[in-house]
């Protein structure tokens, strides 16, 4: 059983956001889907289909980093995932003015976020290092 000091590490608190942000971002893309097609380059062909894919692979990601077992591949599988969504951002920040509702500043912010939410998919989702073993 946990400690109360050992819950609330920043490790678990880096696990819960990554948790959060996929499981409901995930959820988005089928509640919302209209949003997610919008905002993909004309260059992705199936948008509605990506839609969902993106949205279950976010499901998936966000359950897996729970079980201990699966956290390592889940969250090397989200790194993979941001990486591979990142021509939305990217093209959304290349076009503002397709996207006025949205501030030019907040565009630059998501890219920030992303690299940022990368980083911390990764330091959270690491097996701990095995300890040397002295002979």
């Amino acid at each position: 059983m946990l400690s109360l000091k050992e819950f609330f590490s920043l490790k678990n608190i880096g696990l819960a956001i990554v948790f959060l942000f996929f499981m409901i971002g995930g959820i988005t893309h089928f509640t919302d889907p209209d949003f997610y097609v919008s905002i993909m380059p004309p260059y992705v062909g199936y948008h509605l289909t990506m839609v969902y894919i993106s949205g279950v692979l976010e499901i998936l990601g966000a359950l897996g980093i729970l079980i201990p077992a699966l956290r390592q591949m889940s969250g090397n599988g989200l790194v993979l995932l941001v990486v591979c969504v990142s021509p939305a951002n990217i093209h959304m920040w290349m076009h503002p003015e397709l996207f006025p509702d949205v501030s030019e500043t907040l565009l630059t912010v998501r890219l920030v976020v992303q690299v940022a939410l990368i980083i911390l998919i990764w330091r959270c989702t690491r097996a701990p290092a095995l300890a040397k073993q002295v002979v």
